[in-house]
Formats: structure tokens, sequence, C-alpha cells
């Protein structure tokens, strides 16, 4: 896998109200705190015992709430002086519940923080550098180098680990074989094959669509891949590190490509669709393909069995480069204001270690972190997570990494810009004048994000 990303110097541009708004958070947090450094979240907190009772919020409460508690309850077998008390949090309300933790207190000692939440929560002095810790611990050397990279990336630009990485959750192609062989359709390993089918598996008259498209929250991210994926281009900023590459002519054509599937080869429904929507819609349905991540790949096995769909890496362009947006890294974090951050980094260290993480990414159907978990049998046996891993470690596969460095990308990609994306699809605006206004937005954070590392 090769990870493309680039940055520059400062340029003076003016700042965006969400970068304004950061630094007030910023300015009230020294306020607040006075001169013994304390974060925002309720002090810089203490080593503590080790020992004793520790709080662990899940980013993805419900989904992932039975693997943890079985991973917790082997973790206190093992740590039998250490309680961890699990609290499930949805993924979709995770970020503000700690941003309002943040500040008004109430923290826990570990949590789950994924590469697109992290620069928010180490700009508000929320978390704790983890690189000593994994330096001098039982991980050191056994972690993923490109995730780890991602999230040290991904962490404000101050080159510190905020979080150690869990797993991947890699983008997957899934396809019906039923619908393809009885339409006598190669699999959809290119973007040429992918648009092929999709037109030729729709037949809005009986209901039959080619893909599902993600119109609702999460569809910025999702677009970007297609685009990306089609374009071939292999950076998110031009060689300055100053310009997106968002609204290249080769992206704005292959936006308008990939949003003229919209009612055309997609359900009308597509335009509010969230991914647990569009995911339920193609398991219950007969719909060709979807975009979706490894992580919803049993719930396709309950749906369909194993014999009737596929899941493989995204499709690869003209030139057989694959390219692709997004490649999420979810990670475990000590929140700075634990009075027991050694026992909470035990927790992670346990949780990441190669029996734990490969139990959980066997339950999540996700690429594993620790080295030697990726090696275990049941990745030869979950192919969709076989064919990722391959894909993310053979050279075939380029990741243009989203910056979600800059504090401002969460307000950009969602709030902002998902409903302007839903006017593309309704034909209300070009794709062209989304991607300029996408990228002029974009423009401003990094030139914002840039004086500030300056």
């Amino acid at each position: 896998m090769k990870i493309s990303n680039r940055g520059s110097s400062s340029t003076g541009r003016r700042r965006t109200p969400a970068a304004v708004a950061l630094g007030a958070v910023l300015a009230l947090t020294v306020t607040a705190c006075g001169d013994d450094g304390s974060g925002a979240g309720g002090g810089k907190g203490a080593e503590g015992s080790g020992t004793g009772k520790i709080t662990f919020w899940d980013n993805n409460g419900g989904v992932r709430t039975d693997i943890w508690k079985e991973i917790i309850a082997d973790f206190e077998k093992a740590h039998p002086d250490i309680q961890v008390e699990y609290v499930g949090i949805a993924s979709t309300e995770y970020q503000s519940k700690v941003d309002t933790a943040i500040q008004g207190g109430g923290l826990p000692d570990v949590g789950g923080i994924s590469a697109s939440m992290l620069a928010g929560f180490a700009a508000q002095n929320a978390v704790d550098p983890l690189d000593d810790r994994l330096g001098g611990s039982s991980l050191k050397g056994k972690l993923n180098k490109d995730m780890v990279e991602s999230l040290r990336a991904a962490g404000g630009g101050d080159d510190k680990l905020y979080s150690i990485p869990t797993s991947a959750n890699n983008g997957v192609l899934y396809y019906r074989t039923d619908l393809f062989e009885k339409a006598g359709l190669e699999e959809p390993t290119t973007w040429d094959r992918f648009f092929k089918a999709a037109d030729k598996l729709s037949n809005k008259g009986k209901n039959e669509f080619g893909y599902t498209i993600r119109g609702g929250a999460g569809s910025i991210a999702q677009a970007l891949d297609a685009m990306y994926g089609q374009s071939g281009i292999t950076t998110f900023w031009d060689s300055t590190g100053e310009k997106t590459t968002v609204n290249d002519p080769k992206n704005v054509e292959a936006l308008e490509k990939y949003a003229g599937l919209f009612k055309k080869a997609t359900p009308a429904a597509d335009l509010n669709n969230d991914f647990t929507k569009m995911v339920a819609q193609w398991d219950s349905g007969t719909i060709g393909m979807l975009n979706h991540n490894l992580g919803s790949y049993q719930d396709h096995v309950k749906a369909f069995g194993a014999d009737k769909f596929r899941g493989i890496p995204q499709p690869t362009g003209p030139d057989g480069a694959r390219v692709q947006v997004s490649n999420p890294v979810d990670g475990l974090g000590v929140f700075q204001s634990s009075k027991n951050k050694d026992a909470a980094w035990k927790f992670i260290e346990y949780a990441v270690s190669a029996e734990a993480n490969s139990k959980f990414n066997e339950s999540a159907g996700q690429v594993p972190a620790n080295l030697d978990a990726a090696k275990d049998d049941w990745i030869q046996k979950a192919e969709p997570t076989k064919l990722a891993a391959d894909a993310l470690s053979d050279g075939s596969t380029t990741i243009v990494q989203l910056p979600y460095y800059l504090p401002d990308w969460n307000t950009i990609s969602k709030a902002d810009n998902e409903p302007n994306f839903q006017k593309v699809l309704l034909g209300d605006m070009s794709a062209e004048d989304f991607l300029d206004n996408l990228a002029e937005q974009l423009n401003e954070a990094q030139a914002e994000w840039q004086e500030q590392m300056a």
C-alpha cells in the first residue's frame, strides 16, 4: 500500500469560521486551566496505581458490544486487579459525546479514537501522546506500520501518536455473483466493467437496480473514493501542498459519471440512505452492487449465504492501478484527564495483543493492526478481508489520505457538503460547482492549519 498525501509551508489565507471556533475553544481552555497546563477535559490526570477501576468508551457501541465485552472479560482474568467499566456509544453519537465531555468533564480513561476524529480531540488537548508507552511495550514492532503512520498523520501535525491502531476497515465492492452470472457479466474488477454492470442490471419496472449509491450521512467519503478511483489522481493536495485536487477536471468528470447513476441504475431512496439503510436495502432487494466496507460482510452472509455474493477490492483504472480514498483506521487512546493512565494503557496493550486483536477483527471482519494477528487462519477463510489485506500490502493500491488532521475536516465533509451532494444527485447543482465549493473550503482550512503549524 502506498500512502499519498502532501502538505507544505504557511500561506496567508483568511481564517475559516471553523478554525476561528477552534481557536476560541483553545483560548478558553488556556484561560480556564491556568498555569498548571491542565487539559479542557478535566486536567492532566495521573498515572495512577495501575490497578482498580477504569472506564472504556466503545466508539461503535451496539455493533461491537459483544466482542468488546468478551475481550474485557479476558483482560480482567489476566489482570484481576483491574476492573473495566464498558460504555457503548453509537458511532454516530460518539464524537459529539466526547466533545461535550471535553468541555464539561466526565471523559473516560480509555476510548476508541479513529483517524477521522483524532485531530479534533488532540487540538483540544484531550488525549495523551503514546509514543513512549508504545516504545517500551510488548507491542513495539508488532503493529502495521502504515496504520500507525496513518494515525500519526491524523493527529494534527505534531508528529505524535495519540491512538494505537486496532484495525483497518477497508473499502469493498460487494457484488451479487448470481445476478452477474445470469446476466453474463464479468466480475466488476475495473471501472468500465462496474459501469457496464450498473446499467445492464437495472430494470426499474421490475425494481431491479445495478447499484446502490450513498446519498445520506457519510456520502462524501464514498463519492471521493469513486472520483479518485476513476481519475487515477494519487494525491489529495497539489505539489505546493496548498491546493486540493478534488476539483481537478478529471475528478469533476468522474463525479459526473458516478452521480449520473442515481435513479437510472439506483433506487430513488438512496438520496437519504446512510450506510445502515443502504446495507439493509442491498441485503433485502435485487441490487447488483454495493460499496461499503468489511464491517458489513457478515450481514451479507446472513442475507444471501456466502455463495451468492463476493466482496472484492475497489475497481482498477485502465492502467490496472487501484487508487483508493479512505482507508479508515480505528484505534484506542488514553484520555488526558484519566486518573489511572497506567491501567488504561495496560488495557490497550492487551486489546491490541495478537490474540485479542485477532479475536476482535475476526468478529468485525476487519484487517488486524497486530502483524501476528494478521497471519491467523481466519484471514484466509474470510475472502473479503484476505483480499483487502493483500491489496493493502502487495503494492497494488495507492491510498489517497483524506486530511483528517484538519480540525475543520468533519464539518466540511459532513454538515457543509452532504446536503450539496444531494443537490448534485438531484441535478440541482453541477458536479463542477460542488467540487469547486468543496475545494475552496478545503484550501482555506489547509491554509489556516499551515499557519498554526508554522
